[in-house]
């Protein structure tokens, strides 16, 4: 069975098509999913699909892209981490690809909101689910200004949709996290990410499909569902020269080493 480790159900073009979406990830022999939040006004509905499907779980964030909206306190994170089947604190992180006019001097107040979330994911011993885009530099500073490494006491967590260098790969790894792959893996362009993915240890390694965007490939373009996630498997097994089902077990096998203690029976 394979896990998709990060998605975006509640999102119109997914919400709407659920029953359909879980026949196909039935059919793909997708056997769970994680499902995200990024604001705190989407995590009732967030909350309430893991609730009512016993192969869902969810998270509790706010997106580091996300701005007008309730901004975090470590309280409101706290509160909404105790419920049940909230597995994780995110995504959370730092993205400076969309500067616009501001410098990322101007971008304190996402550094602040990943503390935030930081503080959390240690308070709860819940993983934290990081976004990280044209920010590794400092999304690895704060984590280890925060008290992140790979001793005990660490919340850890999961750089997801692994996007940055072998170089950026190492110093997570060496910090305590795991690595997770997208369906960019499988986009003619992406050969450096494919060396990367050769390079994670199995042992260290997720898969997701982010959906419904980054649909693999032949699916580029599309809207992308937990039903394709076994493509970035696939990619993955072809780099490494091993069977799909062992990139399908390994995936599934840390995403339950992840998330241990918190996973609802």
């Amino acid at each position: 069975m394979f896990t998709d480790s990060h998605c975006h159900l509640i999102y119109p073009e997914l919400k709407a098509q659920l029953p359909q979406i879980r026949a196909a990830m039935a059919a793909a022999q997708v056997g769970r999913a994680l499902v995200i939040c990024t604001t705190l006004e989407e995590f009732d509905d967030v909350h309430s699909l893991a609730v009512d499907y016993d192969n869902f779980w969810c998270s509790v964030g706010v997106h580091p892209d996300n701005e007008g909206v309730t901004e975090p306190s470590l309280e409101d994170l706290l509160r909404r981490a105790e419920r049940h089947k909230v597995v994780g604190i995110g995504e959370t992180g730092l993205d400076y690809f969309r500067l616009g006019e501001r410098t990322v001097a101007d971008m304190e107040w996402q550094r602040n909101r990943f503390r935030v979330h930081i503080r959390a994911a240690r308070q709860t011993g819940k993983p934290l689910i990081i976004h990280t885009r044209n920010a590794s530099v400092d999304t690895l500073a704060i984590l280890k200004e925060e008290g992140e490494d790979a001793s005990v006491g660490s919340a850890g967590g999961v750089f997801h949709c692994f996007t940055e260098s072998q170089a950026v790969a190492r110093a997570a790894l060496d910090l305590g996290f795991y690595i997770s792959f997208s369906g960019i893996l499988t986009f003619k362009t992406a050969s450096d990410l494919r060396e990367v993915a050769a390079f994670v240890p199995m042992d260290r390694m997720l898969i997701e499909t982010d959906s419904p965007y980054l649909a693999p490939m032949p699916y580029r373009g599309k809207t992308n569902n937990p039903s394709y996630v076994p493509l970035v498997a696939q990619q993955i097994a072809l780099v490494r020269g091993v069977p799909v089902e062992a990139v399908a077990e390994a995936t599934s096998r840390n995403f339950d080493r992840l998330f241990t203690g918190v996973l609802a029976p």
